[in-house]
């Protein structure tokens, strides 16, 4: 994003300061963006929380999508200078930020049953206490976190076991854990920004990539890989946040809004994403029907899950106490929140 483009949008946000400061009573437009196209998961929680605030408030809340303001590090930038109030982002990015937001990317942690995500991001004592002070830190107010979906990785050719992924470029985010995950696989990881990975396939400059199935739905990634494959390995999760000195600033009432809409948008998409799994795996198979879909069996998932406690020695490693009690913290959680 250009300093211009920044500059005007700074602008902006300081005249919206300047009439909230001349009229408390007055209702006021506040800016949320996402990574996602409406018709996604980030998304759909979006337009749900939108719909929350609007419903039970004077204030209008403003949809930014994929794209319309920037790359990831774009919106939250733009989210920690003030100019967006709310922004929806992967650990993975803010990963650079907050090292802790890493442990979502240490293999067969989450488990791929989404009833159980569902309460476990609901009730986790490490998401909705440790976290929300890492957050804070670096002026975001954390509202909630919650799963997009089980990750499949999408290749070119089969993959049964990590020798399959050897000398496969691997398109990751930009995050040290994911990166690192990749590479015990035996992939050769490539980090890439999105709006590049679908050229990339094209191109065979990358041979894979990951990510949960709407998403593999929505942006027609299956055009330009040949396998779809279920490892078990990850769960996709976001994270809603809003700028710190806009939240405190607000009444206690307007808080509320907010903690209240955050809830409702939470319980409506852990709905919505897990139907979205299922059906938008079916509209691959009726788009494209050579697709080949596989589920791994625990035999195949075998060197997958003994590379994994490498990943996690390698986040304790990075992020130090802090990360060992969270990623202990977690585990517990986990087992409080099963069946």
């Amino acid at each position: 994003m250009t300093n211009i483009f920044r500059q005007a949008l700074k602008s902006c946000a300081a005249m919206s300061l300047v009439i909230v400061a001349t009229g408390a009573a007055q209702a006021d437009t506040w800016r949320y963006a996402f990574e996602e196209a409406m018709t996604d998961v980030q998304g759909v929680y979006a337009q749900k929380f939108k719909a929350e605030i609007e419903a039970n408030s004077d204030h209008e809340i403003q949809l930014f999508p994929y794209g319309t303001l920037g790359e990831a590090t774009d919106i939250m930038e733009q989210t920690q200078d003030g100019i967006l109030q709310f922004v929806d982002q992967s650990p993975g990015f803010t990963g650079a930020l907050i090292p802790e937001a890493q442990v979502f990317f240490v293999p067969y942690l989450l488990p791929t049953d989404q009833e159980h995500l569902a309460r476990f991001f609901r009730e986790s004592k490490a998401i909705n206490e440790m976290f929300k002070p890492l957050y804070a830190d670096k002026g975001l107010e954390l509202l909630n976190m919650f799963p997009e979906g089980e990750v499949a990785m999408t290749t070119k050719t089969p993959v049964k076991t990590c020798s399959d992924l050897n000398e496969v470029k691997f398109r990751v985010m930009a995050n040290p854990l994911l990166v690192e995950s990749y590479r015990v696989f035996g992939a050769t990881p490539t980090p890439l920004p999105w709006g590049e990975v679908y050229g990339g396939l094209q191109t065979n400059l990358i041979q894979g990539q990951e990510n949960p199935t709407f998403f593999l739905y929505s942006t027609k990634i299956y055009e330009v890989t040949d396998y779809i494959t279920y490892a078990g390995h990850n769960n996709f999760t976001s994270a809603v946040m809003a700028n710190k000195d806009f939240y405190d600033g607000l009444s206690s009432i307007d808080q509320g809004v907010i903690q209240k809409a955050a809830a409702a948008a939470y319980d409506h998409t852990v709905v919505y994403q897990k139907q979205a799994g299922e059906t938008e795996l079916a509209k691959i198979l009726e788009a494209k029907p050579e697709m080949n879909v596989t589920v791994l069996t625990e035999e195949e998932r075998s060197c997958f899950k003994a590379a994994a406690a490498e990943v996690e020695t390698t986040f304790i490693e990075m992020t130090g106490d802090s990360g060992a009690k969270i990623i202990a913290q977690m585990k517990a959680d986990l087992a409080a929140t099963a069946d």
